[in-house]
């Protein structure tokens, strides 16, 4: 399985947006909201989702979109499930370390 992988640094910050690759692009609407999985942020390298949860723990920042890049970030106890947003049933999540 893989997802797109942007990894970015910002000043101190190191930040990664990760999303399933079948979502690049898309907009996700749920009531009020209107989640674009914008190309600009999310396009990065193609890496398994594996690799990218090993990115996740590098990173003071993850934004993360989509069920395959979601579920693994719970799993290896990176994401509270309650954390877990969902819009049109694709999950959304974030981490910020301070």
């Amino acid at each position: 399985m893989e997802v797109y992988a942007n990894l970015q640094k910002r000043g101190k910050c190191i930040l990664l947006a990760a999303c399933d690759v079948e979502l690049l692009g898309k907009i996700l609407k749920e009531g009020k909201i209107v989640f674009h999985v914008n190309e600009k942020f999310y396009k990065g390298t193609k890496v398994t989702v594996e690799e990218a949860v090993e990115l996740m723990k590098q990173c003071t920042i993850v934004n993360m979109v989509g069920k395959k890049i979601v579920k693994k970030a719970i799993e290896a106890g990176l994401v509270h499930p309650e954390a877990v947003l969902l819009i049109e049933g694709i999950p959304h999540a974030q981490i910020v370390r301070l």
